[in-house]
This record gives structure tokens, C-alpha cells and sequence, in this order.
């Protein structure tokens, strides 16, 4: 049978952050974990949308457990400032979910230098996972959740170009980013692994959805392809929060091509896999960021 949200058990007493979570899969995966009775942190960059996003969900479920987060996540520094208030105010964390994203924007940099793309969509998850890892891995059976793109699968690592010295390409750098995620997510796991720890790493990703990521470019585009709503959307995600899983899965939906469906196991491209790019896209962020995360 296919998994749907009637499939996710009670998460009453876990704590799950959600990125991006004012808008899109982010809103929709935070008001399935706040139905099944979850803590959710609702995390995003403007208050009053974020406000709005949790008035939503109290409308529909008044006894949500529910918290904001203002963060940045095209600035380190905001990033950091973030991580250091949920680890004052929680003494655990179950699910991190790197959900937030931008995709084909006008060429820019965020404010550490790094591609619009590149900076938000990884460089800054990367930073947030470090800096909470401490409470995560204290917390047992935890999960950090990162969210790829079927775009991965066309992407590579260009080392000579993570900070625009090249000129734009949006679909190229897009996939770069994407790709570095689920790099991420495998590199993560094996460091986890070879530290014992109990957080397992997972990635996933939603097909093709009709949210608001494509705004800044060309919304009518989301009409040319076959495409779920956002709530089934995140049903890749959610499935990768709350289903019993082994590190190092990668969930997606299980139609043709992966566009639309039902979450299964989705389809990883050699280069993600490959251990040489992992270990150095992981230096790469923690010496850039001065990190020393799972070194």
C-alpha cells in the first residue's frame, strides 16, 4: 500500500525544526508533525510569516505544539545566532529537517560570499546541522533530514566556482547545490557511523511540486510537468522524519521518473556516492566556515 500521513504515528514528545517551514513542503510538513503531536519549530527568515504560518496550523489544530524560529539562512552569522537560541531553550531534538531552499534566482551572493544557491540550499544547513549537532546527538534515535532534488542527479562540484567566479548558470548552480546536499547527507552518515553515534543522517526529495520555489523565475513552468500538491510533496520528507529507517536512505516519490508518487526508495547518482567529493566538499565547509564538525 502506499505511505500517506495516516501512516505517521504519534511524535508526541519530540522535537522536530523545520526550515523554510512558513511556506510550501515546509508549512505542509510542519502541519503534518504538529497534527501527530510533535513540538515543531517553525524556522524562516520574516516573523510575520512565520507568525501567520503558525496562526494557520492553531486554526486547524488548536492544541499544536508550536514555536518560531527567525532565521537568515543567507547569512552565517544569523545562522549560528539561531542554533545557540533552540539549543537555550530545548533540551533535546529529535528531527532536523533542512527543508529550506532557493531555487533559480537572479545571480547573487549571500552575505558570507558563497552562490545564492550554493550559500542557502547547503553551505548554511551544513552550519545549522553543526551547530546542533551537540543537542542532537545527546537526543536518542535522532535524525537530521536533508532535503535534495531530482536536479542532482545533473549536478557536479565545481571547487573553482562555489562563490560565482564563473558566469551564472542557473540550472548548473542549482544542481550544485542539490547534489551537494545529498553528498552531505552520505558524507554525514558515514562520520556518524565512524563515530557511534546514535543520529542517523537521511536525504529526500519531493518530486515535482506545486509550491512557490520557482517564483523568482518562471511560476507557469509548474504547469509544463506533471506535479503533486505541496502536501503530498512533503510526504517524501515526512517519511524520512518519522519511518523506520537506516542512515544513509534517500527518499523520493515513486512514480516515473520520481515526479509524483508515493515515498520509496529514490534513485542516487554515482557522483553523490562518491567518498573522494564527499571528503572534500566536508572540508571544504568547515574549514571555509572554520568549523570542526564531525572532523
Amino acid at each position: 500500500m502506499n505511505w500517506t500521513t495516516d501512516n505517521i504515528t504519534s511524535q508526541n514528545g519530540k522535537v522536530v525544526l523545520v526550515t523554510g517551514a512558513n511556506t510550501g513542503l515546509g508549512y505542509e510538513t510542519a502541519l503534518e508533525l504538529a497534527k501527530k503531536e510533535a513540538f515543531v519549530i517553525l524556522a524562516g527568515r520574516n516573523r510575520e510569516k512565520i507568525a501567520a504560518a503558525i496562526q494557520r496550523i492553531k486554526q486547524q489544530y488548536p492544541s499544536a505544539k508550536l514555536e518560531p524560529g527567525l532565521v537568515d539562512l543567507s547569512d552565517l552569522s544569523s545562522v549560528k545566532a539561531f542554533a545557540e537560541s533552540v539549543i537555550s531553550k530545548h533540551n533535546r531534538l529529535d528531527v532536523l529537517i533542512n527543508n529550506a531552499g532557493v531555487m533559480f534566482p537572479p545571480p547573487g551572493k549571500t552575505k558570507d560570499g558563497y552562490e545564492l544557491q550554493f550559500g542557502v540550499n547547503f553551505m548554511a544547513h551544513f552550519a545549522l546541522t553543526a551547530h546542533l549537532f551537540g543537542l542532537l546527538n545527546t537526543t536518542p534515535h535522532s535524525r537530521v533530514v536533508t532535503l535534495s532534488s531530482i536536479a542532482h542527479r545533473n549536478g557536479a562540484i565545481d571547487f573553482d566556482n562555489l562563490k560565482l567566479e564563473k558566469p551564472f548558470d542557473k540550472f548548473r548552480e542549482y544542481g550544485q547545490s542539490k547534489v551537494a546536499d545529498l553528498i552531505f547527507t552520505l558524507e554525514m552518515q558515514r562520520r556518524l557511523e565512524r563515530n557511534n553515534s546514535g543520529t542517523i543522517s537521511v536525504g529526500a526529495h519531493p518530486g515535482i511540486s506545486k509550491t512557490e520555489l520557482l517564483r523568482t523565475d518562471k511560476p507557469e513552468m509548474i504547469h509544463q510537468f506533471p506535479h503533486m500538491s505541496a502536501n503530498q510533496g512533503a510526504f517524501s520528507s515526512l517519511y524520512a522524519a518519522t519511518h523506520e529507517l537506516e542512515g544513509g536512505e534517500y527518499i523520493g516519490p515513486n512514480g516515473e521518473d520520481e515526479l509524483t508518487g508515493y515515498p520509496a526508495p529514490a534513485y542516487i547518482a554515482d557522483y553523490a556516492k562518491n567518498e573522494e567529493i564527499g571528503l572534500r566538499l566536508w572540508e571544504y565547509a568547515n574549514a571555509s566556515m572554520r568549523l570542526d564538525f564531525l572532523a
